[in-house]
């Protein structure tokens, strides 16, 4: 195992969610791989806006135990902001949870693993793990 973290996309935890087989998921490989997986707490608010039951509430704080969350705070805004506005002016705005996600790993010198590099390939400087090596 290395000793390393990842950030990964809430892609990357519904996944994992939704699967009956835990162990063929990337969340689980991504696992054995690194010894810290985080996520954003953006990725918190979107993993209980989904949560319409007790069940799957329950389902989502359990998974959260064994990850560590970033929490999106002053800094990462001001970074985020002048990130959005370098978007804006080459006409590539994303959705503004995947630039406080991606801003998240560019901050903390992270790769982000995630199912949709579509919603992160424009961010200055982040690095996007490449899934395909591990599936």
């Amino acid at each position: 195992m290395e000793n390393r973290g990842i950030l990964v996309d809430t892609t990357i935890l519904i996944d994992f969610l939704r699967k009956k087989n835990k162990e063929k998921t990337l969340l689980w490989k991504l696992k054995e791989m690194y010894t810290t997986i985080s996520i954003s707490s953006i990725s918190v608010f979107e993993l209980f806006a989904g949560a319409i039951d007790n069940s799957k509430v329950k389902n989502v704080q359990s998974l959260l135990k064994w990850l560590e969350v970033v929490e999106f705070d002053e800094e990462l805004g001001e970074m985020a902001g002048r990130i959005f506005i370098l978007l804006k002016k080459r006409n590539k705005i994303i959705d503004f949870r995947d630039l406080f996600i991606g801003t998240t790993a560019v901050f903390y010198n992270l790769e982000i693993a995630t199912l949709n590099i579509n919603h992160f390939v424009n961010i200055p400087n982040i690095k996007i793990f490449n899934t395909s090596t591990v599936v």
